[in-house]
């Protein structure tokens, strides 16, 4: 017969104190997010006076009104919109094709002078030169005032790249020994087996690389100074900044601080679009590969 345990009375009590920890929270994160979307629709006033609110008096879309308006703003804003879904795209495509292309090469045990190539990859991990002879770096090589600067730079995270070999090492070397016996190739192993089996981890650092690309304002704010190449974060940063400086009377039309709860929305609704598309795949890929070294 299978036997039933019972729970105690502290597993119990230990369940609802969890319960209640992670429910305190889920709403302490939750709550900012809901005041920025309502502030991004109240008046200036409003927001002056109530410290907190979750619906406004007087729901307003001036704030969206003047950075989608259709005049030389409007432009800028989408033509910078589109300029970052490029970006990420690619550099996303990029990441991830240097990440798992020398994960799996570092996860091959046959592989010559493995463990010098390894080395080096955690020396980067320790030390960096900085932001000045990066950017020395990036003039040098050309890239300066090209998209190339936000993408190339940043190509390979070490992090993400050993996490990922650790993924690829835990696979089973007979699936591996099979497609050798059948005639296929090291790169058709890796094509046809590793990365269809790497799918979870890949969707959750495709997402990382992702989330770091469309936030990345200030790598264009170092090495961009044509105005037309300004990714999305740059220009409703300089949006920002400009309401800063014109914006002084409280009962204007345009408030300054429902701009920014405006752009703080805007800028991060399209990857809250993304995230539910892999979600199922986060948890998994967080956790597959961080436990074999």
């Amino acid at each position: 017969m299978i036997s039933i345990k019972r729970r105690s009375v502290g597993d119990i009590i230990a369940n609802v104190v969890i319960y209640i920890l992670l429910t305190l929270i889920a709403v302490i994160m939750v709550i900012p997010f809901i005041y920025v979307i309502a502030a991004s629709f109240a008046t200036e006033a409003e927001i002056q006076t109530r410290p907190i609110f979750f619906i406004p008096d007087s729901p307003t879309l001036d704030a969206y009104a003047r950075i989608f308006d259709m005049n030389d703003m409007g432009t800028r804003v989408f033509h910078s919109l589109l300029i970052s879904v490029c970006v990420t795209a690619i550099g996303t495509f990029i990441n991830l094709f240097f990440t798992t292309t020398m994960a799996y090469g570092l996860s091959r045990t046959n592989l010559i002078g493995k463990k010098p190539l390894l080395n080096m990859v955690l020396f980067t991990m320790v030390f960096g030169g900085g932001m000045i002879p990066l950017f020395l770096v990036v003039k040098g090589l050309g890239m300066y005032d090209t998209y190339a600067a936000l993408i190339l730079p940043g190509a390979i995270s070490a992090y993400n790249m050993i996490i990922v070999r650790n993924f690829f090492m835990e696979l089973p070397r007979e699936l591996e020994e099979a497609a050798s016996i059948d005639g296929c190739s090291d790169i058709g192993i890796f094509i046809k087996i590793a990365l269809p089996l790497s799918l979870p981890c890949l969707a959750t650092f495709g997402l990382f690389y992702a989330v770091g690309h469309w936030n990345n304002y200030f790598g264009a704010l170092l090495y961009l100074e044509d105005s037309t190449k300004f990714p999305f974060q740059l220009v409703l940063r300089n949006i920002v900044m400009q309401t800063a400086e014109t914006q002084t009377d409280p009962n204007a039309l345009i408030p300054e601080d429902t701009l920014k709860m405006a752009v703080i929305v805007i800028g991060t609704v399209p990857i809250l679009i993304v995230y539910p598309f892999l979600q199922k795949h986060f948890a998994a890929g967080v956790m597959v590969g961080a436990v074999k070294g």
